[in-house]
């Protein structure tokens, strides 16, 4: 799927085999994901993208060729990879913060991406994660983008889960450990709003799932949570602090938009934490925030950009033990001629459930 031009209809038709970097890998796409991130490389909102462009960074396969320096690969092995592919050798990734390197590729928006039979990752010892057998493609190929933003999301900077050796410094409430009184409030249930809510009520968390689409809600109570504002009809802070006894511990805005952003940040209670994980863009990218409650009550900010390789294997062994069930977050499955239509329609609203092409 290639398009040669933002916002002008992507078309299927046959390219050049990619070429395979010497500390790379080529992988054969057997299931990608449809994402609205997807939807903003196309409206040309992303300025790394060079047209013509082909899309997609969520994705899962088989190792078709490695370079010659790759030593930890081979032909065949099950892969996916973070939506982030870092360098390796940069500051950032020597700390293990390969989700903020400095030389970071992406696929899908620095270089053509898995719309397509097959696509190629960078850095491949750093940036691949090997699939036990028990996690199907589909599945796995939710986890690149929207899955493993929101489980580092959660479990990492929300203080919700198990820990890392080095983790964020958990919410203040929580007294250090999980409490099973913990609030979290979940602004927009997509793909990464719907997989958060799941991770949050799988480790004991209560959920709060704010919406403007019934059906979203009524998945956000499949999926564990306790409670639900349709944000069409109710003022979302206010009722958010009266659900919860006062405000969330955490909120998440899962979506990126300024309602989103502003009815998070104002759902919290004292010293909660809000957690930008959606991306704002456009007009959206500058917000203005009300410093006086910031500091009055010590709130804090935090930004969430997807999860590096080296955290998967915690993740994947939740999923392989039936903790966590990505594959309840599947929707339909496409061939790439049906995906043009589909991401074209994103225009007006975010499908429910993760959208899975099949190249």
């Amino acid at each position: 799927m290639i398009y040669e031009g933002f916002q002008e209809r992507p078309e299927i038709r046959d390219v050049p085999r990619p070429q395979c970097p010497p500390d790379g890998a080529v992988v054969r796409v057997e299931a990608t994901g449809l994402c609205r991130s997807d939807w903003h490389g196309w409206m040309g909102h992303d300025p790394d993208i060079t047209l013509p462009h082909v899309p997609g960074h969520e994705f899962a396969g088989t190792i078709a060729e490695v370079g010659a320096e790759v030593t930890g690969w081979t032909a065949g092995d099950r892969v996916t990879t973070p939506f982030v592919n870092a360098c390796g050798r940069c500051p950032r990734c020597r700390a293990g913060d390969q989700q903020v390197c400095d030389q970071q590729t992406q696929p899908g928006f620095t270089h053509w991406g898995s719309f397509a039979e097959l696509t190629v990752v960078r850095h491949a010892d750093v940036n691949l994660v090997r699939l036990p057998a028990a996690i199907s493609a589909a599945a796995a190929a939710s986890l690149g983008c929207r899955f493993a933003t929101a489980y580092r999301a959660v479990v990492d900077h929300g203080g919700i889960g198990p820990k890392d050796p080095q983790p964020a410094t958990p919410v203040s409430n929580h007294g250090g450990e999980h409490d099973p009184d913990t609030w979290i409030a979940v602004h927009g249930c997509g793909g990464v709003g719907l997989s958060a809510v799941m991770i949050a009520a799988a480790h004991g968390a209560n959920v709060v799932a704010v919406d403007i689409s019934s059906r979203a809600l009524e998945a956000a109570r499949t999926f564990g949570a306790t409670a639900v504002v349709n944000g069409s009809k109710d003022d979302v802070p206010a009722a958010v602090r009266e659900l919860t006894g006062g405000g969330a511990h955490v909120s998440l805005d899962a979506l990126g938009h300024t309602t989103t952003f502003q009815n998070s940040l104002h759902s919290l209670r004292p010293r909660g934490r809000h957690v930008q994980v959606g991306l704002l863009v456009a007009d959206a990218a500058t917000q203005a925030v009300a410093m006086g409650p910031v500091v009055a009550q010590e709130l804090e900010l935090v930004g969430s950009h997807g999860m590096p390789a080296h955290h998967y294997p915690r993740m994947l062994d939740e999923i392989v033990s039936g903790l966590l069930r990505p594959e309840l977050l599947l929707g339909r499955e496409m061939t790439l001629d049906e995906g043009v239509d589909a991401l074209i329609a994103m225009s007006g609203s975010s499908p429910t459930g993760v959208t899975i092409l099949r190249p």
